[in-house]
């Protein structure tokens, strides 16, 4: 197991470490094509979260009950790409049968991280049922991401021991999440999903079939950017 004193964003044991923030929608829509890239070429994948400060680059904005904006802090242009990221992503959910409603505030992700590294130290299935969990009902508004008991909750119920996970969460978790913060960004891995083999950083979802070009040997020609499932459906035919 990786400990925070040799941690490095880019270099892992595991041929691809893969980098997610469950607020971000275009990182919950990569989840199931990157699990199958994880159980078709039989790969381990280090799955590490990374923590989105988002209101330093698209501002901030927080809804009432009633889903109207009730506090914001943005431009004309950011409104526009956050509308439009979102629109993107539900085309994604819709094909994959996801549900993903805007969310209300701009949430601090970090405790559910911290149950990410929690989940991810006893073992591949936990932290599996844990992610699908927490993205599911993040993305249908059921889950509170910023409540401790909402959060150790999910732990137990994907199959985890929380026994000790309180005092981890305050102590050595949260100084392991804030360090590891402050050396991805200083690596240079700024979105999600971001995907990392053989020491090269790829952003976005896009990038899978060059990923997977590149873990099963580099064979034939090197693929573009395309969405796979789309190229499927056209193949398909109507």
């Amino acid at each position: 197991m990786t400990t925070l004193s040799d941690f490095d964003p880019l270099a892992s044991d595991a041929p691809l470490i893969v980098y997610i923030d469950y607020k971000s929608p275009y990182a919950f829509i990569a989840k199931d094509p990157t699990y199958a890239i994880e159980d078709q070429l039989g790969i381990e994948i280090d799955w590490r979260p990374l923590t989105l400060d988002i209101p330093s680059f698209l501002g901030s904005a927080r809804l009432d009950d009633q889903g109207k904006v009730a506090e914001q802090n943005r431009t004309p242009e950011q409104w526009q790409g956050v509308r439009y990221a979102y629109r993107d992503a539900r085309r994604y959910a819709r094909l994959m049968g996801y549900t993903l409603r805007g969310t209300v505030k701009i949430w601090d992700t970090s405790l559910v991280h911290i149950a990410m590294m929690w989940a991810k130290r006893q073992g591949r299935d936990i932290l599996r049922r844990y992610t699908d969990i927490t993205y599911e009902r993040f993305w249908r508004r059921e889950l509170d991401a910023e409540n401790p008991e909402v959060v150790t909750g999910v732990l137990a119920e994907a199959g985890a021991d929380v026994a000790d996970f309180e005092e981890f969460r305050q102590g050595p978790g949260r100084a392991e999440h804030d360090a590891m913060q402050a050396a991805v960004f200083d690596a240079g891995v700024y979105g999600v999903p971001g995907y990392v083999v053989e020491g090269e950083y790829f952003f976005g979802r896009e990038n899978l079939p060059m990923v997977r070009w590149i873990l099963t040997g580099r064979e034939g020609p090197a693929p573009d950017i395309a969405y796979r499932r789309f190229e499927a459906d056209a193949a398909s035919g109507p």
